[in-house]
């Protein structure tokens, strides 16, 4: 069975409209809410909301593969994983804009070619500053660094808690939602990938 295409990882481009576009948009939604977007209260709001969406979805004016770029190959032997946990991370759903948040753990296993850690953690974050589902997200993250890095395989797992959870009469917003992306040979041999899982769930022992 062929595996399902992923969501792009570099979205193309499309005509963006203006700030002024995007406040005025702003202000229909309020109106629609049942507001008044020319009462005192909310006068600068369409400026505060537009301000807001820059920073939360930064994202898309960045290229996650070019965070990596910048590679080590003298590690004096090293050819073991490399594990980051407990990258906190913050982003929002795109059937709802519901924010969401969690951890992300993000492992490879080098061949050759390693990178800074925080570029890592950027990876997460930029990928995060951009509407998808959690499954997207994992796998974006995932491919992200197989592709950039060329390792023997990357694994992914994301632990978050959903906002949307709380709508309608779902009313669970302390469940979490678990998802994994595996690539190489954490797809393809159960060793590593218990490894990873294990690293994953073992206590913090700083």
């Amino acid at each position: 069975m062929s595996k399902p295409s992923l969501p792009e990882i570099q979205p193309s481009a499309a005509a963006k409209p203006s700030r002024e576009q995007a406040e005025e948009a702003v202000r229909t939604l309020l109106a629609w809410a049942g507001d008044d977007p020319a009462r005192a209260g909310l006068t600068n709001t369409p400026r505060r909301v537009t301000d807001a969406f820059s920073e939360l979805f930064s994202g898309y004016a960045c290229d996650p593969a070019a965070e990596l770029a910048r590679t080590f190959e003298d590690v004096s032997g090293y050819s073991d994983m490399i594990l980051l946990r407990d990258v906190r991370l913050e982003s929002h759903c795109e059937h709802h804009l519901a924010p969401f948040s969690g951890l992300a753990h993000v492992a490879y296993l080098p061949d050759r070619r390693v990178v800074g850690l925080s570029r890592m953690a950027r990876i997460v974050d930029i990928f995060a500053r951009r509407l998808q589902v959690q499954e997207s997200l994992t796998a974006q993250i995932a491919e992200t660094i197989q592709q950039a890095l060329q390792p023997q395989g990357a694994a992914v797992m994301i632990l978050a808690r959903h906002k949307c959870m709380a709508f309608h009469d779902t009313n669970q917003p302390d469940a979490i939602m678990e998802t994994t992306h595996f690539t190489g040979v954490f797809n393809e041999d159960t060793h590593w990938r218990q490894r990873f899982i294990d690293a994953v769930r073992a206590p913090a022992r700083l």
